[in-house]
């Protein structure tokens, strides 16, 4: 129970990796808020985190924009009295280069994968504050630390990711609040499933994706979910603008 009386706010959980680590912060004691589009079946998740013991809220926001980030935060606050963890895992992915990639396209995902992330940072820190610390956990990629062809706009976005943790990490230090970054490698999540689905043979395209690997697999929404909690937990109390690939190898070829 690590996060026993932990407030945490975490975004993109309606699925995938943000939604394994909901369950994971729930198991573990938090009281949990799940921020996230309309369209997403956030309520389901937290259904889910109610279940094992915690309390938990699903609450409706467009992250990309500032008042609904502010409300979203406020309501969590409210009702718990302040937030202790965040965790920025909201994000989108877009292939193509700079010649195919619009101007349009950039700005959409730089929204959701970027902006979005200073929102929750820029209206969850003061709180962090208010409580004489906290802990922040941004979800980048290992495309972040290695270029990858044709996904120009993901790719920046999730090095921007990397710079914002460490820039943060240094501005806060001095008041206990933790900022660090974890960059998961391809992990089989629903939206991985569905775009190998599409492929002519997905059993291979499967196969090509962890061969590239030096653990020869994709890694799994809980694997990823542990590293996280790891890095917001106490047991990682020494650890401020880390950096952590969880990649099967990947990025240390």
């Amino acid at each position: 129970m690590r996060f026993a009386g932990k407030v945490a706010f975490i975004t993109g959980a309606s699925r995938g990796i943000g939604r394994a680590t909901a369950l994971a912060l729930a198991r573990e004691g938090a009281n949990v808020a799940i921020g996230g589009l309309a369209g997403e079946d956030g309520e389901a998740v937290a259904a889910a985190c109610r279940e094992h013991g915690g309390e938990a809220l699903w609450l409706p926001a467009d992250l990309g924009d500032e008042r609904s980030v502010e409300a979203a935060v406020a309501q969590t606050a409210e009702t718990w009295g302040g937030i202790d963890v965040l965790v920025n895992n909201a994000g989108t992915y877009l292939k193509g280069t700079v010649i195919s990639t619009t101007l349009a396209q950039w700005e959409q995902l730089m929204r959701v994968n970027l902006t979005g992330a200073f929102l929750c940072a820029r209206h969850v820190v003061p709180l962090m504050l208010a409580r004489g610390g906290g802990s922040v956990v941004n979800v980048a990629s290992e495309a972040g630390l290695v270029g990858l062809a044709d996904q120009t706009a993901y790719n920046a976005s999730k090095a921007a990711l990397i710079s914002l943790t460490q820039s943060m990490a240094l501005d806060f230090a001095a008041h206990d609040v933790r900022v660090n970054c974890v960059c998961p490698g391809t992990t089989l999540t629903p939206l991985v499933e569905e775009a190998v689905a599409r492929e002519a043979d997905p059993e291979a395209a499967l196969r090509r994706l962890g061969n590239v690997r030096p653990l020869d697999r994709l890694g799994r929404p809980e694997e990823i979910a542990e590293a996280i909690l790891f890095l917001a937990s106490d047991a990682a109390s020494y650890a401020t603008g880390a950096v952590l690939a969880v990649d099967g190898g990947y990025t240390a070829q």
